[in-house]
C-alpha cells in the first residue's frame, strides 16, 4: 500500500486505517507517517493475533514526535535504513569483518584498491540503490534538487504541524552547502547561519527538517573517563547521510576532490562513518567520536556491553598511517582504561592500499574496500 500515490489507500487511511491491514500478509505500508494512526492499528493487530512478521511500515521521513505515543515495544521493531555501504554495492572484498576485529582477530586482506580516484568516484555517486544499475552522479544532483524544492515542504515539525508557507529552495540549498563545507565537524547552528547568510531561526528549522527527512545524522561524542582533567568535547559532529549529497551541493566531482585533499579527507571520513553505521548495526553498536583539547579519535564504535574500538581515518600513504597510529595510541593513553576498559581494537581505515594487517604496535590497517560486517 503506497500512501503517497494510491488515492484509494489514502482515503481508507483517513476514514478507517484498519482497512489498510486487510489482505495478504506480510503487508507493506509505505509512507505510513503521512497517516500516523496506522501505527496504532498495526499495534492492536499485533496484540490480537500474536503473530510476527505481519507488517512492514516504511517511510522516507520521521513522523511527528507524538505519532508513536502508544509504544510498539515488544510488537514493532524499528530499523534505520541508510544508504548502501561499499560492501553492499559490491565494491568491497569483505575480507575483514568488523565483528572479528571486536573479537581480537588479526585482519588479513589483499584485495583493497590502490587507485584513490576509484574510491572518490564511489564517494561522488553514493550508496543509492539506483546506482547499482548505472552509476550516474547526476542522480544525486536530481535527488538533492527534489529535497530542496519539494521534500523539505512536506515534512511536519515535532508537533505534527505542516508548514504555513513554502521554504525558499535557494535558502535551503545554502544551508545544505554550509553543511557540506563543514562535513564531519561539530559545526553549530550559529556558524551555519553566518556561513550561509541565514537567520539562526531558519537554520534551526532546516536542520530539524533534514533530520526528519533522514538526510542529516549526528555523530555523538564518546563519553569516557579521562586520566586527567581535560576539556572533553561533547557537541555532536554533523554528517549528511551520504557524502555524495555534499559533493552534489558543492558541484564537485572526483577531479575536484583530487585537487583539495584536505577537504577530501573530511569527506572520506564521512564515508567511513556512513559505512560503519551500517556495518555495526548487527552488533547493535553506536558510532561516536572522541575529542579533547589534546587528543582526538575520528570514530569510536561501541557495543552495548561497553566493548569499543578506536578508529582513525586516513586517505592512505605510509607517513599518514604512521601519524594516525601515533595519534591513536596517544588518545587511548589519555583515557582511564581501568574504568573504560581497553579498546577491543585500534585501527586505521584507509581509502587506498591493497592489504589489511596488524602492525607491531597493535594498530590494524584496514582499507575500507575490504571491510564487511
Amino acid at each position: 500500500m503506497r500512501l503517497d500515490v494510491d488515492e484509494d489507500a489514502r482515503q481508507a487511511a483517513q476514514i478507517n486505517p484498519g482497512l489498510l491491514l486487510e489482505g495478504a500478509r506480510p503487508r507493506l505500508i509505505d509512507e505510513w507517517q503521512l497517516y500516523p494512526r496506522v501505527w496504532d492499528h498495526v499495534r492492536r493487530d499485533a496484540d490480537a493475533s500474536g503473530a510476527t512478521g505481519q507488517f512492514l511500515l516504511t517511510g522516507s521521513s520521521s513522523p511527528a514526535d507524538d505519532a508513536r505515543r502508544h509504544s510498539g515495544a515488544g510488537r514493532i521493531a524499528t530499523v534505520r535504513m541508510r544508504p548502501m555501504t561499499l560492501h553492499e554495492l559490491g565494491a568491497s572484498s569483505g575480507e575483514v569483518s568488523l565483528a572479528e576485529l571486536f573479537a581480537g582477530r588479526d585482519p588479513a586482506a589483499s584485495s583493497g584498491r590502490s587507485d584513490l580516484r576509484e574510491v572518490l568516484e564511489m564517494l561522488v555517486t553514493g550508496g543509492w540503490p539506483q546506482q547499482l544499475q548505472r552509476a550516474d552522479p547526476r542522480f544525486v544532483i536530481d535527488y538533492l534538487d527534489q529535497i530542496v524544492h519539494i521534500d523539505i515542504n512536506t515534512v511536519a515539525d515535532a508537533d505534527g504541524r505542516q508548514l504555513a508557507r513554502r521554504r525558499d529552495p535557494k535558502k535551503v540549498l545554502s544551508c545544505v552547502r554550509s553543511l557540506a563545507r563543514n562535513v564531519a565537524t561539530a559545526v553549530g547552528g550559529r556558524s551555519i547561519a553566518a556561513d550561509a547568510g541565514l537567520s539562526r531561526e531558519a537554520v534551526t528549522g532546516y536542520l530539524d527538517a533534514f533530520e526528519r527527512l533522514m538526510i542529516l545524522e549526528e555523530q555523538p561524542a564518546f563519553n569516557v573517563h579521562l586520566r586527567s582533567s581535560r576539556n572533553l568535547r561533547t557537541t555532536p559532529h554533523r554528517h549528511l547521510v551520504d557524502p555524495s549529497l555534499a559533493t552534489a551541493a558543492l558541484q564537485v566531482g572526483a577531479d575536484g576532490l583530487l585537487r583539495d585533499l584536505n577537504y577530501t579527507g573530511l569527506l572520506f571520513e564521512s564515508l567511513v562513518v556512513r559505512d560503519l553505521r551500517v556495518l555495526s548495526q548487527p552488533l547493535d553498536a553506536s558510532v561516536m567520536y572522541f575529542h579533547t583539547d589534546h587528543h582526538e579519535i575520528d570514530i569510536v564504535v561501541q557495543r552495548p556491553d561497553g566493548a569499543w574500538g578506536a578508529i582513525e581515518v586516513k586517505l592512505g600513504g605510509e607517513e599518514p598511517i604512521e601519524q594516525g597510529a601515533a595519534s591513536l595510541r596517544a588518545a587511548v593513553s589519555s583515557i582511564d582504561l581501568e574504568r573504560a576498559g581497553a579498546p577491543a581494537f585500534m585501527a586505521i581505515i584507509t581509502a587506498t592500499g591493497r592489504y589489511a594487517y596488524r602492525r607491531d604496535d597493535g594498530v590494524c590497517v584496514v582499507p575500507l574496500p575490504t571491510l564487511a560486517p
